[in-house]
């Protein structure tokens, strides 16, 4: 049997490739598989701030933590492919829908992300890598993430996340 981790690969990757989800879709084309990598990147980089019982779990989840947001696939999808600690990470961290980002990251939105084991580690990779990428491709999405990131500080810091938290800020100023 394949490694939870591989699974969620190849799902959240045949996922987004299905419903043509691309990543910077207007300067790089890039497959969203990309994106996905970088998340998980992040996540082995800070795995160590993981119980090693939940890191497997964890690492699913970043692979999988757009699909239900971006690739049209519903809780139940995501929990029959990859189990219900992963789809309950995903579901988490899926913003809600509005029209503005504001309305698709209310309160409410970051509550459901403390709530829930893990979810905050996982959101904190996805903007690393998303926060790094907008950096090097110096993207639009850089002052995006820069105006956002005192809410986004303010509502999932958490001192054990010091380290990914300097490492956001550190990516943000620059």
């Amino acid at each position: 049997m394949k490694p939870l981790v591989e699974i969620a690969r190849e799902y959240a990757t045949e996922a987004h490739a299905k419903t043509n989800h691309r990543y910077d879709e207007a300067e790089q084309n890039l497959p969203y598989s990309f994106h996905l990598c970088s998340t998980h990147n992040y996540a082995l980089l800070y795995i160590h701030l993981i119980p090693e019982k939940d890191r497997e779990i964890v690492l699913a989840a970043c692979w999988c933590h757009d699909v239900i947001e971006d690739a049209r696939q519903s809780y139940n999808d995501v929990q029959k492919k990859v189990g219900e600690a992963v789809a309950n990470i995903v579901y988490a961290c899926t913003n809600l829908r509005g029209k503005t980002r504001e309305e698709r990251a209310p309160a409410e939105y970051y509550k459901l992300i403390r709530e829930t084991p893990y979810a905050d580690f996982v959101k904190i990779c996805d903007r690393l890598a998303n926060s790094l990428y907008s950096a090097f491709s110096q993207s639009k999405m850089l002052d995006k993430y820069r105006l956002e990131q005192a809410k986004f500080k303010a509502e999932l810091y958490k001192p054990e996340y010091i380290e990914m938290f300097d490492k956001l800020s550190n990516l943000l100023s620059k």
